[in-house]
């Protein structure tokens, strides 16, 4: 189990950072608005993932198709996002970083504002319910990413205390300069190091599996020597 006298948190994103999912996320965006006769490019939807589905089709499509159809794309959305989670498979070297921060004596807390059944799967895929001290679901979080809500309910699950985020996108390192975390960030989402960089990520590593390779210095310092 590790030191478990450490004293430093790990908040773990999900989507795009410990499991595969952001262009499974995507495709289910782009289906959903179709059904509505509303069509906003794949790569528009991808530069929005991370950021929670209540803000979503606003920043997507506008405040209008949020008003009239909002509640409704979020339904259709996991009616198409559902039947994709077959397909899913964890990031590399996902199960193997959790596996060491567990080893290190870092308290591990998943940061995510995804339905219930969901984050539960993704724990299960990832067979890491005896590596995590905790997670978090929608039901945790009222105004979801970049607003940092989810940062801090995770700190809550954990009784607080000094914490690195480890994300994959733009909207993850917005979240946790609000609440006050660094983050590192893995390219695995499709967001390029130097906007990562530019919104202000402590630093930037290929995948879990660079990160994995020194967890003390990647999580303490980022890259930055």
């Amino acid at each position: 189990m590790g030191d478990q006298g450490h004293g430093t948190i790990a908040i773990l994103d999900v989507d795009g950072t410990l499991v595969d999912t952001n262009y499974h996320h995507a495709v289910a965006w782009f289906r959903a608005f179709r059904a509505f006769d509303v069509t906003v490019p794949l790569w528009q939807l991808h530069r929005h993932l991370g950021m929670g589905g209540d803000r979503f089709v606003a920043a997507v499509a506008g405040d209008d198709v949020e008003q009239t159809a909002g509640d409704g794309l979020r339904e259709e959305w996991k009616r198409q996002y559902d039947p994709l989670l077959e397909e899913i498979v964890p990031a590399t070297g996902a199960q193997a970083f959790l596996a060491e921060l567990r080893h290190a004596g870092w308290r591990t807390v998943l940061a995510t504002s995804g339905a219930p059944e969901h984050t539960d799967y993704y724990i299960d895929l990832l067979d890491a319910r005896d590596l995590l001290d905790g997670w978090t679901t929608a039901a945790d979080v009222e105004v979801t990413k970049p607003s940092p809500d989810v940062i801090q309910a995770a700190l809550a699950k954990v009784g607080g205390g000094d914490a690195t985020l480890v994300g994959d996108s733009t909207w993850d390192v917005e979240a946790g300069n609000r609440a006050g975390v660094p983050t590192v960030c893995v390219l695995t989402g499709g967001f390029g190091e130097q906007e990562l960089r530019a919104a202000g990520a402590a630093g930037v590593f290929p995948s879990l599996v660079e990160l994995t390779a020194d967890v003390e210095r990647s999580l303490r310092c980022g890259d930055r020597g």
